[in-house]
């Protein structure tokens, strides 16, 4: 009982807070975003002394490896969390934006504009840079939040949003805006996804498994981000150098983020030409390699990939590797086996491009490019939320106007129906 009556406490005082936000012109939120971006630098021994600690009782438990890699905080990943608040400053504000407008014959006068959904719930796992980048996107956007981050960065978070709620209370944004839920126990996520008139969406972030509990168990509106099972396919007609520098990037830059390469498609025709040499490059970079029976006949030295292995989500230096006929069986393997996430195409064929890019389900789809730009920042949005994998009301990597709905201002002069 104490847990739903604490988790609903910080939720009310959420809304309570959003409705004060929603009123706060954009120029004192973006004051206390930059003060938010200069606190995180100027504080970053304590978020580090606490990221430490984690980081040692991740490591004595024994953790993956990349799993830890995304747990781990350095000065560098506190200045880029910090530049991308910056980045958020720059953006437009998306709040009171008119996307239709049109005066009706009776003299009504109609405008569709832009608002805050109001409170946005985050459940995520254990990537403290997440913390920043969403209570930078939900302050601009005029949304308060409630942050459930995962129990192995539970400190490292908390430092934070402490960090941050105390720039934002400092700089005339109400410290209730910002709420961390750090009870670590898992029953907490129900209680947050069901407090409907409380919380206006829930967005995870993290694995198959918290996002099908989250799912599951939400009376909350969901926007769904998914797992990354993303392919690459090497088309016949590639540039086979480039193709080697994107397959390389896709995989190796940073294996245990959801927009790494987890399965590689060849086409048939170069398959003897490129497989070798990006096979034995990605053995020099560590990567286990799982092939089909074409793969092996070619290069004997990998593990035999089973019908698990294309749609799993290594998140790991693993690679299953196929050989396909042609664009059109790269297309079908990747939408049956898929998470509709990021897939590439390396061509000279812009037919076979288009059909790629028209084709393949998913929400990001590349020509001639590494998987790995699936990103808010890189997309230009200062930051994301996440990167949403449906369809419904927002798809790829979210930036401020995912973060908002829409109402209709009517104003009349006396008119009745």
């Amino acid at each position: 009982m104490f847990m739903k009556d604490h988790v609903t406490k910080q939720a009310r005082r959420a809304k309570e807070a959003s409705r004060k936000l929603a009123w706060i012109p954009v120029e004192v939120r973006n004051v206390a975003l930059s003060a938010m971006a200069d606190a995180l630098e100027a504080r970053q021994d304590e978020i580090l002394e606490a990221n430490v600690k984690e980081v040692e009782a991740a490591r004595a438990k024994s953790t993956r490896p990349n799993m830890i890699d995304r747990l781990i905080l350095t000065p560098k990943r506190i200045a880029d969390m910090a530049e991308g608040i910056r980045q958020v400053v720059k953006l437009d504000d998306p709040i009171g934006k008119f996307d239709f407008e049109v005066t009706r014959p009776n003299g009504l006068k109609l405008q569709r504009v832009r608002v805050p959904f109001g409170v946005v719930g985050i459940i995520y796992e254990a990537r403290p840079n997440v913390t920043a980048d969403a209570i930078a996107l939900c302050i601009k956007s005029g949304n308060a939040c409630v942050l459930r981050g995962g129990s192995e960065a539970v400190r490292t978070n908390k430092k934070i949003v402490d960090i941050m709620r105390d720039a934002a209370a400092a700089n005339g944004i109400p410290a209730t805006a910002i709420e961390f839920i750090g009870i670590l126990d898992r029953d907490a996520v129900v209680v947050m996804c069901r407090l409907r008139k409380l919380i206006d969406v829930i967005i995870p972030r993290g694995g198959a498994g918290l996002i099908t509990r989250v799912i599951e168990h939400s009376t909350v509106p969901v926007i769904e981000t998914g797992t990354g099972v993303c392919h690459t396919f090497v088309d016949k007609t590639a540039d086979l150098e480039m193709a080697l520098k994107i397959c390389m990037n896709a995989k190796t830059s940073r294996p245990s983020v959801c927009n790494a390469m987890e399965t590689m498609l060849i086409h048939k025709d170069i398959a003897e030409e490129f497989l070798p040499k990006v096979a034995r490059a990605m053995i020099d970079a560590k990567v286990e390699l799982r092939g089909d029976e074409a793969c092996r006949k070619i290069f004997p030295d990998m593990k035999v990939a089973d019908e698990t292995d294309w749609s799993t989500e290594y998140n790991d230096l693993i690679l299953s590797v196929k050989i396909v006929d042609d664009v059109d069986a790269a297309i079908d393997h990747i939408n049956q086996y898929g998470t509709a996430h990021s897939d590439s195409i390396v061509t000279r064929d812009a037919n076979n491009a288009k059909k790629f890019t028209q084709l393949v389900d998913s929400a990001d789809v590349y020509v001639n490019a590494s998987t790995r730009f699936t990103d808010g920042f890189e997309f230009g949005f200062g930051a994301e939320i996440g990167i949403s994998t449906q369809k419904m009301h927002a798809r790829g990597p979210m930036g401020l106007e995912a973060l908002t709905t829409t109402k209709y201002i009517v104003v009349g002069d006396g008119q009745i129906r």
